[in-house]
């Protein structure tokens, strides 16, 4: 199970001051050092934490798999032609949301997407599309040329009690489809380090994918332990 740790967090502590601290490809070395498999930004339209520069930076200096989430945008493709992550996971994006609250609406995108994917993959970069835990969105998902999923959690880690168990089902249940259609499956969106466990111990997932937490603990403990520690718990 790898661990993709998401630093854009750290940039929105430092956009608070419009500095340059505390710099998030700091952070990054420092959550590898910690155990980090993977780092991953989201490189928004607006800026509003993550920069052009970080992402270049990142590039030429970290040493695991680098993630750009970003949406389907012209602007946005060529960037990531330009600057050549390792993978490039296509996120819904929205100016007023204070975070990406959902899956893709595939049904609506599927056509702009799929140009999407097809000239990222045309340069090697796999890549992964962020979706609600549904089977319908997987099978689009495949359809479109997609090489990976990264199911939404927000609705099992937002829920309580017995709905959140149906939560989890639904996320078991896309995890299942994705591996029988041959798509790599990961996870991510509200994952802590009260409910990562029953997620992390699904069968055929291949990482979990978390920023807020960890940067959140992070800020009390250090980012080398905080991810050290949620490693910790996904093994």
């Amino acid at each position: 199970m790898i661990l993709g740790v998401n630093v854009d967090h750290i940039a929105t502590i430092r956009e608070a001051r419009k500095g340059a601290e505390p710099d998030p490809v700091m952070a990054a070395t420092l959550a590898i050092l910690g155990g980090a498999d993977g780092i991953t930004v989201h490189l928004r339209e607006d800026r509003r934490h993550i920069k052009d520069r970080d992402l270049k930076l990142l590039r030429e200096t970290a040493p695991v798999e680098l993630n750009l989430e970003m949406a389907a945008t012209d602007e946005m493709i060529r960037i990531a032609l330009s600057v050549k992550p390792d993978m490039v996971t296509f996120v819904p994006e929205k100016r007023q949301e204070l975070t990406t609250e959902g899956g893709l609406d595939l049904v609506s995108q599927k056509t702009n997407i799929a140009k999407a994917i097809k000239k990222i993959r045309g340069a090697g970069i796999p890549v992964s599309l962020f979706i609600n835990p549904f089977v319908m969105d997987v099978d689009i998902a495949k359809n479109i040329g997609a090489d990976m999923v990264e199911i939404h959690t927000g609705l099992y880690a937002n829920a309580k009690g017995p709905k959140q168990k149906g939560e989890l089902l639904r996320v078991v249940d896309a995890v299942k489809v994705a591996g029988q259609s041959g798509l790599k499956a990961n996870a991510g969106h509200g994952l802590n380090y009260f409910n990562v466990t029953a997620v992390a111990g699904i069968e055929g997932l291949r990482g979990l994918y978390i920023g807020h937490s960890i940067v959140s603990r992070a800020v009390l403990v250090g980012m080398e332990r905080a991810v050290r520690e949620m490693k910790g718990l996904i093994k």
